[in-house]
């Protein structure tokens, strides 16, 4: 079983900074990509970044120079620096992991809200 446990999120004014980590815990292949994941109601789910364990990044053009995706392999976590958050920013940001064994398997956390407003 797979858990990814987010925290970090809260209420920021614009142009404020904010960084969510994901605990990432359980069977997961050593060789994945963990990215962050963002939904505002009535909208559909929007990528933000991606990593692989290599290090290889990923970003959506909304999160391009303003917001940095890491991980610690280590400790099994992975984090997203957010800065110059701007109003339409605000939504739940979900972690998820994505490996191959056997087959595709992917996991969601349950998400944490960030809210960017004066």
């Amino acid at each position: 079983q797979v858990q990814l446990v987010e925290s970090g999120g809260g209420l920021v004014q614009p142009g404020g900074s904010l960084r969510l980590s994901c605990a990432a815990s359980g069977s997961i292949f050593s060789i994945n990509t963990m990215g962050w994941y963002r939904q505002v109601p009535g909208k559909q789910r929007e990528l933000v970044a991606t990593i692989t364990s290599g290090g290889s990044t990923y970003y959506a053009d909304s999160a391009k120079g303003r917001f940095t995706i890491s991980r610690d392999n280590a400790k099994s976590m992975v984090y997203v620096q957010m800065n110059s958050l701007k109003p339409e920013d605000t939504a739940v940001y979900l972690c998820n992991v994505r490996f191959f064994q056997g087959e595709v398997r992917e996991y969601w956390g349950q998400g944490t809200q960030v809210t960017v407003s004066s």
